[in-house]
């Protein structure tokens, strides 16, 4: 009855935070706890020191799509590898994947990277139904790669449910790194043996390339960052929390204060919108603290363990079963509120089929990246389609050929452990 409840109030449009926390309460008076205890539990967020990483790689996010950084980010694309085969496609993808893992959001990359991308694809003479194919599933790359948000949070979720497994946020970070390259690698072949079958004679002019010298040296502040940020959180030189102050500190001195492209006096509202995001995140994160303490006491993992045991008979067919619920709530929950509803969940299953809690995290994160763009609700289908102007059937016929290509990554990624674990040495 209370799971009934909920559910119709998250259709009737309550907000998440709200759903889970009465979820909470009434979950504490039903095991006859006193409810004062879930805020008692909401307050344990302070004891994350993770979580301080939050607000500062958030900030950073939105400057960074506010301003001119897109743009040359892309002129610097074309003036590179413009003239290779799906050279424009290829490190199209991996600005993407950069935003995106930069800014946390798959959405501010279709509308702030995308628009400028689907121009200059169509302009370098790919078919507009391939670009806005591209544009749609590539924004989705960059959740597997550091500093990602829905990285962190995993992991700050995975600390509280399994806290005997060693799970670190750099463990994360270490693992999806291949994982996400080889996503990226899948959509480049393709972009390349497109691009090789496709005749370039649409009738436009490709627009000509922008000089190299000057763009990277456009590029000269933005450069340098995912160097010393990644380089430093994979070597070990930063922590997490350490990169997010150099990230923040970075993009305000180089966008506000030299190039200024940013004026001072925006960037209060700048300042005010990112910390929006990041209190929602919290929120939902506190109250979903709370609801996991109370399905902990109530044995729900392990009912839903012994409802499951005698229908399943291997960790192989564990993983496939969560794929398909993972592709599933990725299409109909934003990946916060499905990393921190699902996970608690997921993860006591899991161990129990032996499943290393890294390796479905990866698992987790790369099957809610793919939802962003799966047919027929993903969020990245509608954004593009209105964004782009194009019809949302028509985006759904230029996503489906790279989303099978994202769904054997996938399998792959799922059946191959190994390719998570091994920078981790966990493997």
């Amino acid at each position: 009855m209370i799971a009934f409840l909920l559910i119709l109030l998250a259709l009737v449009g309550v907000p998440l935070f709200a759903v889970i926390g009465l979820g909470a309460i009434l979950g504490y008076i039903d095991v006859e706890l006193d409810p004062v205890l879930v805020a008692m539990e909401f307050q344990r967020i302070g004891d994350l020191p993770v979580l301080v990483a939050l607000p500062m790689f958030c900030l950073a996010g939105v400057l960074v799509a506010e301003s001119g950084t897109p743009r040359r980010l892309v002129d610097l694309t074309r003036a590179s590898l413009g003239w290779l085969p799906g050279g424009l496609a290829i490190l199209g993808l991996v600005m993407f994947s950069l935003m995106t893992a930069f800014t946390g959001a798959s959405g501010i990359t279709v509308i702030a990277l995308g628009s400028l991308m689907l121009p200059a694809l169509i302009q370098a003479g790919y078919p507009r139904r391939f670009a806005l194919g591209l544009v749609t599933t590539g924004s989705s790359l960059g959740v597997l790669f550091a500093p990602s948000l829905p990285l962190i949070l995993y992991a700050v979720v995975a600390q509280q449910v399994a806290p005997g497994q060693g799970i670190g946020v750099n463990d994360l970070f270490l693992a999806g790194l291949l994982p996400g390259l080889l996503m990226i690698v899948v959509l480049a072949a393709w972009a390349i043996w497109q691009r090789r079958h496709t005749q370039d004679g649409s009738g436009e002019a490709a627009e000509p390339a922008p000089p190299l010298w000057p763009s990277l040296r456009a590029m000269a502040w933005e450069l340098p960052l995912p160097f010393v940020v990644l380089g430093g959180i994979y070597s070990g030189w930063l922590l997490v929390a350490e990169a997010a102050v150099v990230t923040a500190v970075w993009v305000v001195v180089s966008l506000v204060l030299i190039r200024r492209e940013i004026p001072i006096k925006r960037l209060p509202a700048l300042i005010s919108e990112s910390m929006m995001l990041v209190g929602a995140i919290l929120l939902i994160l506190g109250m979903s603290l709370a609801s996991t303490n109370v399905m902990i006491d109530a044995q729900v993992p392990q009912r839903l363990l012994a409802w499951v045991t005698p229908l399943i008979d291997s960790k192989l067919v564990f993983l496939l079963l969560i794929n398909l619920v993972l592709l599933v709530a990725g299409m109909v929950l934003d990946i916060f509120a499905a990393l921190v509803i699902l996970a608690p969940l997921i993860i006591p299953i899991a161990l129990a089929f032996g499943v290393d809690p890294v390796h479905l995290g990866i698992v987790f994160l790369a099957n809610l990246q793919i939802g962003y763009c799966t047919p027929p609700v993903g969020i990245n289908l509608f954004l593009a389609s209105h964004r782009f102007g194009d019809d949302i059937l028509r985006v759904y016929r230029s996503t489906l050929p790279f989303l099978g290509l994202l769904l054997v990554a996938l399998l792959i990624i799922t059946w191959f452990p190994g390719l998570s674990l091994w920078l981790t040495g966990r493997g």
